[in-house]
């Protein structure tokens, strides 16, 4: 049996995901969106809960396209908000759009999203080694930070917390404790 990280032990969607995507870096703009939009919609939710509609939302929001959720019509937003398949918040819908159209500027100011967001790491992984769960951080200065310039580029839900947990899901930080099999 392998030792994992205790937060995903509840279900296999959250042991799979575990091993194969969190704490793994990405740097490709579209996945980089992808999570950015699922941590959103996270904010005051449990990770299962989006996990456990996170096929819903990739057909709901035409597979996570920023340029096509940049252009949705107050007509496809409102039918979101019809479908039971996604998390039907008012304001996380309408930042889903703008958060996609600030995602856009900030790829024509630095090329890439992945330059701009890895650029508050150096370009590299920080791994913290926690050896327990209890080690691990809701938030750090550089998720303050990095929260602060989004906010300040027109982004929206995206706090301190948010911010750390897409940097972790994204590998920007390397938050599996000492005996998780995947450190190995």
């Amino acid at each position: 049996m392998k030792n994992r990280c205790a937060w995903c032990l509840s279900s296999d969607l959250y042991k799979e995901y575990h091993d194969t995507e969190w704490g793994k870096p990405v740097y490709d703009d579209a996945t980089i969106f992808e999570f950015l939009i699922l941590e959103t919609f996270q904010a005051g939710l449990s990770w299962i809960t989006i996990l456990n509609k996170r096929e819903n939302f990739r057909k709901a929001f035409d597979n996570f396209d920023y340029k096509k959720i940049a252009a949705y019509s107050e007509e496809k937003q409102e039918e979101l908000l019809q479908n039971p398949g996604i998390i039907r918040n008012k304001l996380k819908v309408k930042s889903a759009v703008s958060n996609a159209i600030a995602f856009m500027e900030i790829q024509k100011e630095f090329g890439t999203f992945s330059k701009y967001i890895w650029g508050f790491v150096d370009g590299k992984p920080i791994d913290n080694r926690p050896k327990t769960l209890k080690e691990v951080q809701a938030t750090t200065a550089i998720s303050d930070v990095l929260s602060k310039d989004l906010k300040k580029r027109g982004f929206k839900f995206v706090g301190s917390t948010v911010v750390y947990a897409h940097m972790q899901a994204t590998g920007m930080i390397n938050d599996h404790v000492e005996d998780c099999w995947t450190r190995a």
